[in-house]
């Protein structure tokens, strides 16, 4: 599967719950969940290419015999959720808010699935990371579906808490992903499949970190992730109603 943003153990991951992964993308959360619990997975995404590779993936991990969870996968905007109030017991919206103009009516929408003490993991990417690939490259952030925004972590906790959110942890990711997307902004060509050499080496080098999941590196990430984590990774309780 590919590497998860979100820490299951952080989000408090439980047989019996019913998970919404928004914004799911390829399905690395919604899949992972799937895997490691007992859960109902919820993945919804406004691309329905990216939905069907979810669904190609899925295929290897299905449990057909297991009838206590289950994944469902659906075309939904995130403006206006397709469930009815207090129908999750977690949500993820990972890498997702900086390409969405109304962040905040999102995060509004997440509170109102949410149930009361549920939890929320939202991750975006991390303001100087992020920061230096704009500066880099103007297609980086231009091209069609990009991001459209580069967070700053307290604003973005703020909006999140005006809603009714208690944050309780925090922490940063992917530390070992900033080189490559800062060589990949450096060397931008038009031609996607055209990439620089050492562009094409450290995706290499990731993929085999990815496969191999060797303990130097994944110390060595651990270590840089408080200095250079390219995302920002934070999870919320819903306070109770008074």
């Amino acid at each position: 599967m590919s590497l998860q943003t979100i820490d299951f153990d952080r989000l408090g991951l439980e047989d019996q719950d019913r998970i919404l992964d928004l914004g799911c993308g390829e399905g690395r959360h919604a899949i992972s969940a799937y895997m490691v619990k007992n859960v109902e997975a919820v993945g919804i995404d406004l691309s329905l290419a990216d939905l069907e590779t979810t669904r190609t993936r899925f295929t290897e991990f299905l449990e057909p015999d297991n009838k206590e969870k289950s994944l469902v996968l659906s075309v939904a905007n995130g403006y206006q959720l397709p469930f009815s109030d207090e129908q999750f017991d977690k949500v993820i919206c990972s890498e997702v808010l900086e390409h969405i103009p109304d962040y905040r009516a999102v995060i509004a929408e997440i509170h109102r699935v949410l149930k009361p003490g549920g939890i929320f993991a939202v991750s975006v990417p991390r303001f100087f990371p992020e920061w230096i690939c704009w500066q880099l490259s103007d297609e980086y952030h231009e091209v069609e579906g990009g991001h459209i925004r580069i967070f700053n972590a307290g604003h973005l906790h703020q909006d999140v808490a005006s809603q009714g959110f208690e944050k309780f942890a925090h922490h940063h990711a992917h530390a070992l992903h900033v080189p490559y997307w800062w060589l990949k902004c450096f060397f931008w060509r038009d031609d996607s499949e055209a990439q620089a050499k050492p562009v094409t080496l450290y995706h290499q080098f990731l993929v085999w970190d990815l496969m191999k999941q060797p303990r130097l590196t994944y110390w060595l990430d651990r270590i840089l992730n408080p200095i250079l984590g390219k995302s920002v990774v934070m999870y919320y309780v819903k306070r109770n109603a008074h």
